[in-house]
């Protein structure tokens, strides 16, 4: 080879790529969380961390903090998002360019907050108490927002509870002998668009309505002054006397399911034994309707013949064998 980079010097064995597409590995400016950027443009559009962050309070007392809380609300909610469970991640989620572009201010040109500045965020800043009354609103002010731009007929509340696995000793955790494992029981409030109310996370070894007025309550309280009907439904660990008669109070229809018992079971004994036979009944019907439409089918438009055949589009044919008669459809 003429030259030591295997090209000629006359230029007769050089390839022509266009000089404006470069290869450069630079690892601070990649991200594979571009999905974030539209969230954050819906975010910035509705106010959603704009009303967080007016709603929080800032515990952080010197001169030289670096980001703003808006923007460490931003990371926390925008990194769980991402598939991120916890702040472990932080340190380079800082350089992500996406996640400084979520974060905003001086992490745009820099890099978001760290781990240490994520660690102390959480558990000092969101953990004061009127933080975490603040945060345990804050869906519901959202979701306010969305009525308001798409109004309301009427509002489907749904209370249930779920179970939300532990890993060594965290405090309030337990076994619950319902889930089979160690965990915390926390208490959900959902609406009939999938939106979570209000929620509680409680110890693991509760009872499933334990402290439903403290997630019930200021729900209804928000949808009190709202000209909409309202229901409520909840399965059988909600069947509770304070419950109906907190519900009758507030103007609500409900459907809640009553656990299973002897007395329960004798008053309906005579509607089962005939819903039963209802059953069979209709099940029967059906087998026939589906035979007679099958057998009507095959019949239409048949073609018998000795002998394999490859009937055409839309023909049912049958072919005489010797173990009888064999159905084919195209």
């Amino acid at each position: 080879m003429d030259h030591p980079e295997g090209a000629n010097k006359t230029g007769d064995g050089r390839l022509g790529f266009d000089r404006r597409v470069r290869l450069e590995f630079r690892g601070m400016q990649l991200s594979s969380d571009g999905g974030l950027l539209v969230m954050c443009e819906l975010d910035d559009v509705l106010g959603l961390s704009d009303l967080a962050s007016a709603s929080l309070r800032d515990n952080r007392r010197g001169k030289n903090t670096v980001h703003r809380l808006d923007g460490l609300f931003r990371q926390s909610v925008y990194g769980r998002l991402a598939g991120y469970e916890d702040v472990n991640d932080a340190n380079r989620l800082a350089l992500d360019p996406v996640m400084r572009q979520v974060v905003g201010g001086r992490a745009v040109d820099a890099q978001a907050a760290s781990a240490s500045q994520m660690g102390r965020f959480e558990t000092e800043t969101l953990a004061l108490p009127g933080n975490r009354a603040a945060l345990a609103d804050l869906n519901g002010q959202w979701i306010d927002r969305f009525h308001d731009r798409n109004g309301l007929k009427y509002i489907v509340l749904d209370m249930d509870s779920s179970v939300s696995p532990t890993h060594g000793d965290q405090e309030g955790a337990a076994w619950n002998g319902h889930f089979d494992c160690t965990c915390y029981h926390p208490s959900f409030l959902f609406n009939q668009f999938g939106m979570l109310e209000r929620c509680a996370l409680r110890n693991g070894n509760v009872h499933s309505a334990e402290g439903w007025r403290d997630v019930l309550d200021p729900v209804i309280a928000r949808y009190a002054e709202r000209d909409i009907m309202r229901f409520f439904r909840a399965d059988a660990a909600y069947a509770i006397p304070a419950i109906y008669e907190r519900l009758k109070e507030a103007g609500y229809f409900y459907a809640i399911r009553l656990p299973a018992n002897a007395v329960l079971k004798d008053k309906i004994a005579t509607i089962m034994r005939v819903t039963a036979i209802q059953a069979e009944t209709e099940r029967k019907r059906r087998d026939r309707s589906v035979r007679h439409a099958e057998k009507r089918h095959c019949r239409a438009g048949t073609l018998r013949v000795h002998g394999p055949i490859r009937p055409t589009s839309g023909v049912c044919a049958t072919t005489d064998t010797a173990q009888g008669e064999k159905h084919l459809f195209d």
